[in-house]
């Protein structure tokens, strides 16, 4: 049986189409392959020799939770040398969450020793649903050109097809108003460049973790509309504080600046008399009411 030499086995590694990277026993990077760089945006150079648990690679589990400060899945294998495996949301480059599925083990040297770990992650977010999608809505100028998000004109659209729908086979769905906080603030201290790319930063959080029939758009200026199937009563906050913890604990680079951006979120269930008027301006009153208590929260009924 022939043995590889450490060229051709990096060759094999980086031609994976899953992201894979090394850490020594202190966490500290020491491979990431271009699958990798795919999915997160981040070079080798920019990533080998930093630490996992340092804020350029802060896994976030579904509630948005930090898990580098103290449940990392990585550190806990290298301590207990067991294999794991989880779905966690990664940063991007460009500041937004992916969602990933993990798995890691442990890395032993001829001893046996532990020498680090390995983790496997593969993008999970469904882009491929979401790039049709968008392409039928250019077609169709149904498209928010910056965002690339669902305009105005398609969400109203939408909600009545959703609540035609409702009235006859009760499927349940939410809508979710989110306005971007102190918005008018980042575009007078950093300029409309910066503004856009919030904007922008927002609606890919939103693409990449939502299911392929859930539909977001830009409402209008910072503020985004969410509609998503079935949904019932119980699951109504869970979800919108999800989204609100994946915006929370993520942000920006904007030149040597570090852009932390949160959102408000009103969000409602439609109902059996509503009309597309009454179901908006609900959620909108309920966006209101966040925004009044301090924003970067979540206000349902």
């Amino acid at each position: 049986m022939c043995s590889l030499d450490e060229k051709n086995f990096r060759t094999i590694l980086n031609e994976l189409y899953d992201g894979l990277y090394f850490v020594d026993h202190t966490r500290t990077i020491t491979f990431w392959n271009k699958a990798a760089e795919r999915i997160t945006g981040f070079t080798a150079e920019e990533v080998i020799g930093s630490c996992c648990g340092d804020d350029i690679l802060t896994h976030v589990d579904d509630t948005g939770n930090n898990l580098c400060l103290g449940h990392c899945p990585l550190a806990a294998t290298i301590t207990d040398q067991s294999p794991r495996a989880a779905q966690v949301y990664l940063h991007h480059k460009q500041g937004h969450r992916v969602p990933v599925s993990v798995r890691i083990s442990v890395l032993t040297d001829e001893t046996g020793a532990v020498i680090g770990a390995a983790e496997l992650f593969s993008d999970i977010s469904d882009h491929r649903a979401n790039e049709l999608r968008v392409k039928e809505l250019e077609q169709l100028a149904l498209v928010d050109k910056l965002t690339q998000l669902a305009n105005r004109r398609y969400i109203e659209s939408q909600l009545e097809k959703h609540l035609t729908e409702f009235r006859r086979t009760q499927l349940p769905f939410a809508v979710y108003f989110f306005d971007i906080d102190h918005f008018k603030q980042i575009n007078d201290t950093y300029g409309h460049d910066a503004g856009d790319t919030v904007l922008k930063f927002l609606a890919k959080t939103l693409i990449d973790n939502g299911r392929a029939f859930d539909i977001y758009g830009r409402w209008g200026g910072e503020e985004f509309i969410a509609i998503i199937r079935n949904l019932d009563g119980e699951n109504l906050l869970t979800f919108g504080e999800r989204l609100r913890m994946l915006v929370e604990q993520s942000y920006l680079k904007w030149g040597e600046h570090r852009l932390a951006v949160t959102v408000s979120l009103g969000g409602t269930l439609a109902q059996n008399d509503d009309t597309l008027d009454s179901l908006i301006k609900r959620a909108d009153r309920l966006l209101y009411t966040s925004k009044k208590n301090g924003r970067n929260r979540l206000t349902i009924g």
